[in-house]
């Protein structure tokens, strides 16, 4: 049976501990960690004092159920700490207590804060009060009743109250005295300093139970100003490090790399619908409410295809948070493996976005397999994003390409006689096939830059995701797309083919049609072969 309850931590760092370090590694590392636990943890909440004591940092984290707390799961995470989280926890007092849920009161104005949005979350009042009881008879029954029956009723009537929750300290917590804790959520604009919030704090009963049955209440006022998500996303504390021995940071498994050398970006990963684990980069203006332009990349590619087009958009538009990540197909798949579909691409970024606390994109670009993402990601989730570029894609598959994926599967699962793994002659042929003429003959670097990329990809995960470009069609729901949209292509893609097919379809998008723009010199991948070109292009649409 679960047993819900809170991990409740507080945290004073001391005098020589940079807080922006203290806030870095405990927003990157630290709570990401534990959010990656989803089977423990809902949330994760930090908050900082109100009242100018201290400690002056508390987060805590709602738990499913609090025996899940003693499992190897969650106490390897404290076992095999990394040497910068040892270090900085050694510069730091922190107090770790368990709580067990005994009830709750909310309001009908009152969701779950981790499904606000930063905007509407950060400022949001906490008041904690902690009880500790007397040793005198029934006197955590008569603690009980003065929540129940009058403290937490009184509280609800104080202007912007949300909700109010009593806890009774762990049974995981062995040895320790009985003791409660009344967890009461606020707006920004409360009426905590009211003549209520008084009134409430001060009755005749709560006199009466705090001579005879408990210890007068430590009370305490925080403001809540970071929720944690499973992705490390915090550009803004990674961009104030001073150079030193903590501008990079490298996770144990290698799986996450955050650091301030040149600039704040950070490497790491979430797990979506069905565990496969998708690798992301974040990067640019650190401010996190910065205006964020998402790039889904092509089947076969990395998310460094977008390299040569990032390094114009960071020099042109500074003010823009740049995010990437390799899509579904770029690495192994989980067990058992499933075809892709054009609809979990979509979903993908999705659950990548309310990972990262994303809540919404002010343009995706995407081209190949990816412009087909970024349409379809317009038609499921228009209120995930402003605009998009959709480029080197067809709006509908067709029979002949279902068999020509077949046919590069194919070769892509046959070693060639002397050994060489049959990826890497597909290299060879898709390049070819992409790139137009003139990159061929004169950009030797970008072909090979291209080709080992393709040579890298893992075959099993390209097996089942090129299966989304086998049986689509989304000429129907164009037309009802609501989101704006911009389409782009190579002059030289398919010999002009794809050109002739996205003239075709382009007014069929939303109700005033989409711009179609030719881009010169370049054939399936502008952005790869002339990037410069490309940016041109789409410029004036970011």
């Amino acid at each position: 049976m679960a047993s819900p309850g809170i991990l409740y931590v507080t945290a004073q760092p001391r005098p020589g501990l940079p807080l922006e370090q203290f806030h870095e590694w405990y927003n990157n590392e630290h709570g990401p960690t534990r959010l990656r636990l989803p089977e423990i943890f809902t949330n994760g909440l930090r908050y900082q004092a109100a009242d100018g004591e201290q400690p002056t940092f508390l987060a805590y984290y709602d738990v499913k159920s609090m025996p899940l707390l003693e499992t190897e799961t969650y106490t390897s995470l404290r076992a095999n700490r990394s040497p910068r989280e040892a270090e900085t926890i050694g510069q730091v007092d922190v107090k770790r207590s368990f709580w067990d849920l005994v009830s709750t009161r909310q309001s009908s104005l009152f969701m779950p804060i981790e499904q606000l949005t930063d905007d509407e979350a950060e400022g949001l009042v906490l008041v904690a009060t902690e009880i500790s009881l007397k040793d005198t008879a029934n006197s955590e029954a008569e603690v009980r009743k003065w929540c129940a029956e009058e403290h937490i009723e009184m509280m609800s009537k104080v202007p912007g109250w949300l909700r109010s929750r009593l806890f009774r300290a762990s049974n995981h917590a062995t040895g320790k005295p009985v003791s409660f804790l009344i967890l009461s959520d606020y707006v920004k604009e409360n009426g905590l300093d009211s003549e209520d919030y008084r009134v409430a704090t001060a009755t005749q009963l709560t006199q009466d139970v705090f001579s005879k049955y408990a210890n007068l209440p430590a009370r305490r006022r925080h403001s809540l100003f970071y929720i944690f998500g499973p992705a490390p996303q915090d550009l803004d504390n990674l961009s104030r490090l001073q150079s030193g021995s903590h501008t990079t940071f490298e996770s144990p498994d290698f799986k996450t790399v955050t650091t301030n050398d040149p600039a704040p970006s950070i490497r790491s990963y979430v797990r979506v619908q069905d565990s496969l684990s998708i690798s992301y980069l974040l990067e640019g203006n650190p401010d996190s409410k910065a205006p964020t332009v998402a790039f889904c990349n092509s089947l076969l590619t990395s998310l460094h295809m977008w390299d040569p087009l990032v390094a114009i958009l960071k020099a042109k538009r500074p003010e823009y948070r740049i995010l990437r990540y390799d899509t579904r197909g770029r690495h192994s798949i989980p067990s058992p493996p499933k075809p892709a579909t054009l609809d979990m691409l979509a979903d993908d970024l999705d659950q990548l976005l309310a990972a990262l606390r994303i809540p919404k994109l002010q343009t995706l670009i995407g081209v190949s397999m990816g412009g087909a993402t970024a349409l379809k990601f317009a038609l499921r989730h228009p209120a995930r994003l402003e605009k998009f570029v959709a480029c080197d894609f067809n709006a509908a598959s067709s029979p002949a390409n279902t068999n020509a994926w077949k046919e590069r599967i194919t070769v892509a699962e046959t070693a060639l006689e002397d050994g060489t793994p049959g990826i890497k002659k597909l290299a060879g042929q898709t390049v070819e096939r992409w790139f137009h003429p003139a990159t061929m003959e004169k950009k030797p670097d970008v072909v090979r830059w291209m080709t080992d990329m393709v040579a890298a990809n893992d075959v099993e995960g390209f097996r089942y995701s090129c299966q989304a470009l086998w049986d689509y069609d989304m000429k129907a729901q164009m037309r009802g797309c609501g989101v704006p949209g911009m389409l782009a292509v190579g002059e030289g893609d398919g010999k002009g083919a794809l050109v002739k097919a996205m003239d075709g379809f382009k007014a069929d998008l939303g109700q005033d049609g989409a711009r179609l723009v030719i881009v010169p010199e370049a054939g399936h991948l502008p952005m790869c072969e002339n990037p410069a070109g490309f940016w041109e292009a789409i410029e004036k649409w970011l």
